[in-house]
């Protein structure tokens, strides 16, 4: 008996988010692929009815639909469940909200061989679920990233000090290989607005010689929901965005505002409760900013500003609960006596 090889795995990692699921499997139903393909959906322990809509649209899908279930909670350890149980020789990844072209996993591979690399990330464009703010850009800019949207423009680019974005990506299996997979501490979590899982694994993989390349014509668009067009929203994201930062600084010391550019030594940095000094001075800087871009009735600008500070905010929070000494109770003592029998 021959056993056909798959050529992609589509990993999809979801949490209570039924309705959009279904749309979205039935957006890649029509995929037109070049070699067998799979979808694994990861339920990440959801307490709607996803396993049934999965299993429903499993009946009539053009090729084998998987159902996994992963119960520790978090983006990260969803997908390398996906990651591990995939059969594909090129892995993409993307999320349960999305619509696909018919050739997007055909334009992933021909990046791929193309650029001669190991992972490639695409473009991904809205599908507004209401009118876009005057605040958000209609085309790129650092709010895009909030509501997971990306376009670097018309040429291929390295990914360096660019990140692609895990909505959609697509990955050699052999890149997981020599990188290892997502860290499960970091990324995406329900109840929170952590994230930085991919830029994580991209410097990971980057020490580890594994190349990833920007691709245009590999691209998707993003349901973005009336609700994620609220500048609350933005405010929120951006305060776990200093938190997600934060906690990557405690483990790797990487830079808070630019992570895959480190060059600093942050041991010879003055810090005040934990966060480096200089961080202060853009905070006031930021603040004054505010003022100005208000006096001139520049709305977009003193948005900027203001979410800036929301980061700020966030990296004080989490860097100055990583910098308290470390109080034991008589049950977490009792706990670590009982580790080193």
């Amino acid at each position: 008996m021959t056993v056909t090889a798959i050529k992609y795995s589509i990993v999809i990692a979801t949490y209570n988010r039924a309705a959009d699921l279904r749309e979205t499997l039935a957006s890649l139903a029509s995929l037109r692929p070049d070699g067998p393909w799979e979808v694994l959906v990861v339920d990440n322990n959801s307490p709607d009815d996803t396993r049934q809509v999965v299993e429903e649209a499993a009946r009539v899908f053009p090729v084998e639909l998987r159902y996994l279930f992963e119960r520790e909670q978090g983006r990260s350890p969803a997908l390398n469940a996906g990651i591990r149980a995939a059969r594909g020789s090129i892995i993409a990844t993307t999320d349960d909200d999305v619509r696909v072209p018919a050739d997007w996993l055909n334009r992933a591979a021909e990046g791929l061989a193309r650029l001669e690399c190991d992972y490639v990330g695409g473009r991904v464009l809205p599908i507004w679920g209401a009118p876009r703010p005057a605040w958000i850009p209609n085309h790129g800019g650092n709010q895009w990233a909030v509501i997971a949207l990306l376009d670097y423009g018309p040429d291929p680019i390295e990914f360096g000090s660019r990140v692609p974005l895990g909505v959609n990506m697509a990955f050699t299996r052999a890149a997981f290989d020599r990188a290892g997979l997502f860290d499960p501490h970091t990324g995406r979590r329900a109840g929170t607005l952590l994230g930085q899982e991919v830029r994580e694994w991209g410097i990971r993989a980057r020490k580890a010689g594994v190349r990833g390349f920007y691709v245009p014509d590999m691209a998707l668009e993003h349901i973005i929901p009336a609700d994620r067009l609220r500048k609350a929203y933005f405010r929120r994201w951006f305060y776990w965005r200093g938190i997600s930062r934060a906690l990557l600084y405690e483990r790797a010391g990487l830079d808070m505002e630019a992570p895959e550019q480190t060059v600093l030594d942050f041991s010879k940095v003055p810090h005040v409760a934990g966060v480096p000094r200089y961080l202060y001075r853009k905070a006031l800087s930021s603040l004054l900013g505010c003022v100005r871009a208000a006096v001139r009735r520049d709305a977009v600008a003193a948005f900027d500003c203001e979410v800036w500070l929301w980061f700020f905010a966030g990296i004080v929070k989490q860097r100055w609960k990583d910098s308290r000494p470390r109080v034991l109770t008589p049950q977490s003592t009792r706990a670590k006596e009982g580790s080193r029998r």
